[in-house]
């Protein structure tokens, strides 16, 4: 069987998909046939396979890595949370239902059984499977039912390395606190560890690194410099900036800037549809949640959302849902994305995901939505504006009522064409800003309805390109600050022996 290695962390958003993917890219400019794997994903950022199958888009950005199509034996199991409570559970792509904290536990165990089929699935056809475990291996009121962390690394006898950020401060104790906290038998296969998002004098850490390694038995292999160029494809929306600005704004092509003012649902799904947006030079692009932030807004975008009617509700408790409507009174540009194009219209008709039957929408589209039980997951392609797009989509709501003057729908016969709807547009396509003749199509129509008579969109910026160059960024933070032959010794062998046990171990059930 070939080799594998688990990446864990030390909290959520410690780098563990980063380090997955610079891994798989590394390993996969090498020679290497490798490909990545996440046992259970929770996250609302997904996209669809060429299947037809739903996977977290972090495993479609690693399969990327290793120049593969996204399959959904990447991402075997997948939660999208719908409130605090409940999540929608999908199973080798498929949604097979809804379940909460307490009774997802019951099903773990027959979930482990295909997340380990899926593995050994994986492991014969690969040369290398890099693992990405979820959250902390040491969340201890879950390890009993654990499929993601140290229960996959203990059933698959995966070597573990634990990545750390040190942006956050006190990666140090996080490091041996999480070490310390597992059983002895999950402590035999923590091999080592990363440190992420350094900045600064790297001889400054030295102290720290020795002291560590002495204090836990275990190196830290290496010590990835802060990049301000990674910033595509975040697990989450709350991995942007604390002021809400997506990417790194560059100066625009033309004389004025378009701004960009994106809806921060509570439950936004595909954030990263907008990421496409932000790489065009003189687009500023900020997610808000305070109605005065769309005021000055150029373009206003209401996202995916896993909980349309719940967020719909949200927009109007908090006054949003006003000052949309007043953006778009003004003849100023909206476009609405899947959740956020279904809350355009005149009425929602929803007995499957918020079971809240019949509401008003927004009414600023002729249309109506109607959710089905079966959800819809496709990559279609057609055109925008006269340019060709692909796409894809991933809901449960349904045209089930469409006026002349619609906007930017999915037609019948797959075709995506625009319709004059003024200065309101929507679409279910997730992706399709990321299609670049079609994105500067779009941004001019902005333009024009803003009054932005200066901005002029860049004639060659490449989305896909800007992808490649963040993989190929991340494959070289691997290749130049890792100690790359350790963690090769790790794939092949597996955990090393005799390893030190760190008290006071795993706490008694209480």
């Amino acid at each position: 069987m070939s080799g594998a290695l688990l990446i864990a962390g030390t909290t959520s958003d410690a780098g563990k998909s980063v380090l997955v993917a610079g891994l798989c890219r590394w390993l996969a400019r090498s020679g290497v046939k490798v490909a990545p794997f996440k046992a259970q994903n929770m996250s609302n950022n997904s996209m669809v396979t060429a299947d037809g199958g739903e996977i977290g888009r972090a495993q479609a950005l690693q399969a990327a890595a290793c120049g593969l199509e996204p399959s959904v034996r990447f991402n075997p199991v997948l939660l999208k949370p719908g409130s605090d409570r409940s999540s929608q559970v999908v199973v080798l792509g498929k949604p097979v239902g809804v379940t909460t904290a307490l009774s997802y536990r019951s099903r773990k165990a027959e979930l482990m059984d295909t997340v380990l089929s899926t593995l050994t699935d994986l492991r014969a056809d690969y040369d290398v499977v890099v693992c990405e475990g979820a959250g902390s291996p040491t969340e201890i009121n879950l390890r009993a039912n654990d499929i993601a962390n140290m229960g996959l690394a203990r059933a698959a006898r995966l070597p573990v390395l634990v990545v750390g950020d040190i942006d956050r401060g006190g990666v140090f104790a996080h490091l041996f606190g999480t070490l310390a906290l597992l059983d002895p038998a999950d402590q035999a296969l923590i091999a080592g560890f990363v440190i992420n998002k350094f900045r600064g004098d790297p001889s400054l850490l030295e102290p720290g690194l020795r002291q560590i390694t002495h204090l836990t038995g275990r190196d830290v292999l290496g010590v990835l410099p802060w990049s301000e160029d990674l910033w595509l494809d975040a697990e989450d929306s709350l991995s942007y900036t604390a002021d809400g600005v997506v990417g790194r704004p560059r100066p625009p092509a033309g004389t004025q800037w378009l701004r960009v003012a994106v809806v921060r649902l509570p439950r936004i799904s595909n954030a990263t549809d907008v990421e496409a947006l932000a790489c065009e030079p003189g687009v500023s692009v900020r997610f808000v949640t305070d109605p005065s932030r769309l005021a000055d807004a150029d373009l206003v975008v209401l996202p995916g959302s896993k909980s349309t009617v719940d967020d719909l509700a949200w927009l109007r408790r908090t006054g949003l849902a006003a000052a949309v409507l007043d953006h778009a009174r003004q003849g100023r540009p909206l476009l609405g994305i899947c959740g956020g194009f279904q809350m355009l219209g005149k009425r929602i008709d929803d007995r499957v995901e918020s079971a809240a039957g019949r509401v008003d929408a927004l009414g600023l589209l002729d249309m109506d939505i109607e959710f089905a039980p079966e959800k819809v997951l496709t990559r279609p392609q057609g055109t925008v504006m006269g340019h060709p797009v692909t796409g894809y989509e991933i809901h449960h709501g349904r045209v089930s009522r469409q006026g002349p003057h619609a906007g930017l729908i999915q037609l019948p016969d797959g075709s995506a064409e625009g319709v004059d709807a003024g200065a309101t547009l929507g679409t279910h396509w997730h992706g399709l800003l990321e299609n670049d003749t079609a994105r500067r199509a779009i941004l001019t129509w902005a333009a024009a309805h803003s009054g932005r008579d200066g901005f002029t969109p860049a004639p060659n910026t490449s989305f896909s390109a800007a992808r490649a160059a963040q993989l190929d960024l991340l494959g070289d933070l691997v290749a130049n600050n890792l100690d790359t032959d350790a963690v090769r010794r790790l794939i092949d062998n597996g955990p090393p022996g005799q390893l030190r046990t760190l008290p006071p171990g795993a706490p008694p059930t209480l």
